[in-house]
């Protein structure tokens, strides 16, 4: 058994009937619903749970009456320095904060990006989330994909976020600026995993885990498109990955071929402005979910930066036929 740490908590919980029966996983993250089930059968399978006094294993089930105890593991606080950062905060209470993520900010600390990230910003605004898992983050955005990201700031509303993410219960709603005329809306459906060749992307593979990707069309532009794409899983580059696999490309998109050709029929001036582009045209533009506590539904909604909606302008201004206005 691990020796704990002094500012571990120590969880004395009793079976109730109702849960006589049960796995002693299923009934811990049913009586301890702030902590996840993978996180309740990595401290059972690592002696921090105690069923009268003896371990168990997690598929063990339970009796009504037993007492229970749990030595919370504490995460290892982060080594990142808090930094002084300026954030867009489109929300605050006691249990998360929703922010605008500017394009060009790393959400994440990486090689080669140890300081100026979303997370220094928060070590620094946030009381103790050096103790949260990626300091409160519950999902995240790429460096240059812009919009709304929600945070929590306690561990049980870490837990509760997340798993109403894997629960597919938060709606996330993106802009995306494709290369091609996109006819109507549709859904992709296809597994994404790492490439087999090209290791740093991502791409349809088989095996790869399930992704789904609804688009609909939200203004034709001539020879690109506007859509409004709503992410029902989120796996790493899925849009991205999507769009290019159903030949349309995120514009300006450095990876999955947004940025290696321009498509025909541009006028110069939208030539010369995408030619400059240089990033995805990507934009996490609205957020809902359920209060992690409360329940209360919440929504929040950003327009685009600046210079996606200056590139907006001058791709729309010889077509005017909107069919959604984003």
């Amino acid at each position: 058994m691990e020796i704990p740490r002094p500012d571990e908590p120590l969880h004395r919980v009793t079976i109730p009937e109702a849960l006589a029966g049960r796995r002693l996983d299923l009934a811990l993250a049913r009586l301890l619903p702030d902590y996840s089930r993978a996180r309740i059968q990595a401290w059972i399978r690592a002696g921090r749970v105690r069923v009268g006094g003896a371990p168990r294993r997690p598929r063990d089930p339970v009796r009504a009456g037993e007492r229970v105890e749990v030595r919370a593991e504490a995460p290892a606080p982060l080594e990142d320095r808090p930094q002084a950062l300026d954030l867009e905060i489109l929300h605050e209470d006691d249990h998360l904060l929703a922010v605008n993520k500017p394009p060009g900010l790393v959400v994440h600390p990486g090689a080669g990006n140890r300081e100026g990230t979303l997370l220094n910003a928060l070590l620094h605004h946030v009381p103790g989330a050096s103790r949260l898992p990626r300091a409160g983050l519950v999902h995240r955005l790429d460096k240059d994909t812009s919009g709304v990201l929600v945070v929590a700031k306690t561990p049980a509303a870490h837990t509760r976020l997340v798993a109403a993410l894997q629960a597919r219960q938060i709606r996330r709603e993106y802009l995306a600026l494709v290369l091609g005329e996109v006819i109507a809306g549709g859904t992709v459906e296809a597994p994404v995993g790492r490439h087999p060749v090209h290791r740093t992307r991502m791409a349809v593979v088989p095996g790869g885990r399930p992704a789904v990707t609804h688009y609909r069309v939200s203004r034709r532009l001539g020879a690109l498109t506007l859509l409004r794409v709503r992410l029902e899983t989120g796996r790493t580059h899925q849009i991205r990955v999507h769009m290019a696999h159903i030949g349309h490309p995120v514009a300006g998109d450095p990876v999955y071929g947004g940025r290696s050709r321009l498509p025909r029929g541009l006028d110069a001036r939208a030539r010369a402005a995408l030619a400059a582009w240089r990033r995805q045209a990507l934009h996490a533009r609205r957020l809902e979910l359920a209060h992690p506590v409360t329940g209360r539904p919440l929504c929040w909604e950003v327009q685009p930066p600046a210079d996606f909606a200056a590139l907006l302008e001058t791709l729309d201004s010889p077509h005017r036929a909107d069919l959604d206005p984003a």
